[in-house]
């Protein structure tokens, strides 16, 4: 059978495809407008189409050219938490209305399966730690708004249709492919560790530390923090899930350990050598104290067991990419 990975050019979705590809399953094909994502993260291996899953006439023509794809993978959608409390149409636009679009072309074409990509932000300001998925959700920024809203469609779509479908919400993702081939390159960039790590690298002066005043224990945010080829590995095992026949459902994704930022600083320190001078900033808007995953569901039902358990671990791989490719992307 084939995959279609919407996002596929990005970060987590290039070490997507690049598990699937590996594993010699599937055919692999990808589809990506490359506003965010990088024609060179994409594995040689897949084919790949460059356009906007929101252009009916272009995913219908995907699923014409390739009839025998049964499972769609979808990473397609914007992320940046900030970013979305300041454009916050942008991101219904891209997210649930890009969403509504997809499902439409996939419904028309008899495509019945798809695993995408939701978040720890549609919980909100938990109510417990660690965060299970019957939880309360109850966004705070419109990026997790947007991603709740998804969800909400696929159920009723579930319903009308009989799509099936399996809402992965995961937390951070940090690390990269271990052979430093493939890994994390934003413009701007704005996650944690890949900041951390061009501190260590010179590109940057210092780590912004935005907020000591969190109620945790040292005062900054405490997040969960998971490999994007644990994250492949858990989007392989959902697809397989569905195509057993199993009825739709969510997991939530994570290592259920919290690191807060200045212990991914010592971390980084550690792994790098590097000194990596930070400072503090004020609290960016629509940021959590703690969020941290309970993936017990997904590692008792769908089986998953995460490779990379180990914070340094995932370090010593982002810091593999981040030293062969100082430029990211720029220099392949």
């Amino acid at each position: 059978m084939t995959v279609l990975v919407l996002g596929g050019a990005g970060y987590i979705g290039s070490h997507m495809v690049d598990r699937l590809i590996d594993s010699g399953r599937e055919k692999v094909v990808v589809a990506d407008n490359l506003v965010t994502g990088h024609r060179a993260a994409v594995h040689p291996d897949a084919v790949f189409y460059e356009g906007d899953l929101a252009d009916k006439a272009f995913m219908r023509k995907i699923f014409q050219t390739h009839p025998d794809i049964d499972a769609v993978i979808h990473f397609a959608a914007y992320s940046l938490v900030g970013e979305s409390m300041a454009e916050p149409l942008k991101y219904f636009d891209n997210n649930t209305a890009g969403m509504i679009s997809l499902l439409e072309v996939m419904n028309e074409c008899g495509v019945k399966r798809i695993v995408f990509s939701s978040t720890a932000a549609t919980y909100g300001i938990p109510e417990r730690m660690p965060i299970r998925e019957d939880d309360p959700q109850k966004p705070i920024n419109p990026y997790g708004e947007s991603k709740l809203m998804m969800e909400t469609v696929m159920r009723w779509c579930d319903a009308a249709y009989g799509i099936k479908f399996v809402a992965l919400r995961y937390f951070n993702v940090a690390g990269a492919k271990p052979d430093g081939s493939i890994g994390e390159d934003h413009h701007p960039e704005t996650h944690l560790l890949p900041i951390i790590l061009q501190v260590a690298q010179g590109k940057r002066d210092k780590l912004m530390i935005f907020g000591d005043d969190y109620n945790t224990p040292d005062g900054t945010n405490v997040r969960d923090y998971v490999h994007p080829f644990d994250l492949a590995d858990a989007h392989i095992l959902a697809v397989d899930y569905l195509r057993g026949g199993n009825e739709s459902g969510a997991f939530n994704l994570g290592s259920s350990t919290g690191f807060s930022n200045l212990q991914m600083l010592e971390a980084a320190r550690k792994v790098t050598g590097k000194e990596i001078p930070a400072e503090f900033a004020p609290r960016r808007a629509g940021d959590p104290d703690t969020l941290i995953a309970a993936s017990d569901k997904a590692r008792e039902v769908l089986g998953w067991k995460p490779e990379f358990d180990n914070i340094e671990k995932i370090i010593e791989s982002a810091w593999a990419w981040h030293s062969r490719h100082p430029d990211g992307y720029a220099d392949r």
